[in-house]
């Protein structure tokens, strides 16, 4: 990697709803001119410059580019050793950023949620991003470091407390306050759209092994949660977490990459608790119905047309009130190789997938720029490219806990 570039991180749509909020965090965290150097990018002057005038100030420089126009894309990266990219949908937008990054041997972060995108990059990128020394690091948000950080902290605190690792993990949303985003809600919008057209794309989704080589796709664990079922591990009526197709293939696909350091036999799975008795079921059942009509609304129908008016759009979010208030609670459910069981538990303040989102990506982009990290390369997950150093950057910095009992 070349040390001697202009900046540590450049913030690549600064100008959006999340990109601002990312932009906010750094000024706010290491300001304009300490050790961290690091600039604002998009392809409009006069949105980053009222950007800049609103979260920070002068020090902070501009950096123009066009997602579409690849000179001006390895004309930014190799001004910088990371690039922190907010610009979704990444199937859309994503592809030239990252083949930019891996050619001029630059590390990247998103916050990508987009399996198939995800997949086309590994494909694409991964072998070369190996060669050239880039870590290319998808769901760095809300989705998918704390289900991957907090699968890696636990298989840690078992390893070094009983010598062995966790067979299963059974991860448990039990509380969670903020909405969803207008930039989630547009990629998998596009993810739905993309799979109604494509048989190989939905094909990529329903397989809980996708991201992993063809010849490394095995294993016990079947597709997600889709109807509301009573939990033994919580004792509770549990049902659908729409960001497990997501998180539960990030689990797996760090497992691969680790040599299977959890082990060929680890299993792995999220879903969301409703609460005990009838009421809980009640619940279970009412909460799935707006997911259901997400997963089936065909794109171009009038059930689709109707939930694009309910949900925000890119760019929008919540008040900053709104966002503060938001919170997050994890808890993961451990049973050993010796059938023992342990609990863990993984909190982050703020609305998941804005605040806390965009803390946790800034964090990752630090931690790529400035922290002595494994050689590993290549198309990775948060855990592999980070591990322990992002470990505490999220505690230290971003509002998350990892909690560990046996």
């Amino acid at each position: 990697m070349n040390q001697s570039r202009e900046f540590d991180i450049i913030v690549w749509g600064a100008s959006g709803f999340t990109g601002r909020l990312v932009a906010l965090y750094l000024f706010d965290k290491y300001g304009a001119n300490g050790d961290l150097k690091w600039a604002i990018g998009g392809r409009n002057l006069k949105k980053l410059e009222k950007v800049r005038d609103e979260i920070a100030n002068k020090n902070v420089p501009l950096v123009i580019a066009d997602s579409n126009d690849k000179v001006s894309l390895f004309n930014m990266v190799n001004r910088t050793k990371v690039i922190c990219t907010t610009v979704g949908p990444y199937a859309k937008y994503g592809s030239n950023l990252v083949e930019a990054c891996v050619k001029s041997h630059i590390h990247y972060c998103d916050l990508a949620g987009e399996v198939q995108w995800m997949y086309k990059m590994i494909n694409s990128y991964h072998d070369e991003a190996k060669i050239n020394g880039s870590k290319i690091v998808h769901a760095c948000g809300f989705d998918s470091i704390p289900s991957d950080m907090g699968v890696y902290f636990i298989q840690k605190e078992v390893k070094s407390r009983t010598g062995v690792v966790a067979q299963k993990i059974k991860m448990r949303v039990a509380a969670i306050s903020g909405g969803i985003s207008g930039g989630t809600y547009a990629s998998l919008s596009r993810v739905l759209e993309d799979a109604q057209k494509d048989k190989m794309v939905y094909k990529v989704l329903t397989n809980p092994y996708a991201l992993n080589p063809i010849d490394e796709q095995f294993g016990e664990d079947s597709s997600d949660l889709k109807n509301v079922i009573f939990d033994k591990a919580s004792q509770s009526w549990i049902g659908p977490f729409i960001m497990a197709s997501i998180n539960t293939k990030i689990v797996r696909r760090s497992n691969f990459l680790s040599n299977y350091a959890y082990g060929k036999s680890f299993r792995y799975d999220e879903s969301t608790i409703f609460g005990k008795g009838f009421f809980g079921r009640v619940k279970g059942i009412l909460s799935t119905i707006p997911i259901g009509l997400i997963m089936s609304a065909k794109h171009g129908s009038l059930l689709k047309k109707g939930l694009d008016v309910i949900f925000p759009i890119p760019g929008e979010g919540p008040t900053k009130k709104k966002m503060e208030k938001g919170f997050y609670n994890l808890r993961f459910y451990i049973t050993l190789e010796d059938g023992s069981n342990a609990f863990a538990k993984v909190t982050g303040d703020m609305d998941p997938g804005y605040g806390s989102s965009s803390k946790m990506l800034a964090e990752s982009a630090v931690c790529l720029a400035k922290d002595k990290l494994s050689d590993t390369s290549g198309v990775l997950t948060p855990s592999l490219a980070m591990g322990d150093s992002l470990l505490k950057r999220l505690e230290k910095n971003a509002g998350l806990t990892f909690d560990f009992k046996y």
